[in-house]
């Protein structure tokens, strides 16, 4: 089961057609990331501030099925899909939250995305191994 995170669409979300901007999907990916770390009881600040190093985006994917507009809700989900020793592959999508009951109205998929992160030591910014510790703990999660 994916971690779940709503985000509410903005004027500041919207180009000039009405419709969220494509690039801010990377924004809503991020924060439903930073969110399930979050969740898990993983600060990222403390993180950097504990161990030395720091996740940073390496490659992302990401696919467009239907814009999102002014006021929707989004339902934005995070998953692990594979851990290595430096880096993870997490699989992303952003969900238009039905008005009614989601039982009888599935959301409807927007947009989805595979991102990897990877794992650099924050002082020089060159790529290490996530600590074991951590890595036990984003894999023995759901």
């Amino acid at each position: 089961m994916p971690f779940e995170f709503p985000i509410r669409i903005y004027w500041e979300d919207t180009d000039a057609g009405g419709i969220v901007f494509y690039a801010n999907y990377l924004k809503f990916f991020e924060r439903a990331r930073t969110e399930w770390l979050r969740s898990l009881g993983i600060g990222q600040q403390a993180l950097r501030e504990q161990t030395g190093g720091m996740f940073v985006v390496t490659h992302s994917q990401v696919r467009y099925l239907r814009p999102a507009r002014l006021d929707d809700e989004l339902i934005v989900t995070a998953q692990l899909q594979e851990a290595g020793r430096a880096s993870l592959t997490i699989l992303q999508q952003a969900l238009l939250k039905p008005e009614h009951d989601m039982t009888e109205n599935p959301p409807a998929l927007l947009s989805e995305g595979t991102i990897r992160i990877g794992w650099v030591d924050a002082a020089t910014l060159r790529p290490a191994r996530i600590p074991s510790t951590l890595l036990e703990q984003l894999s023995t999660t759901p």
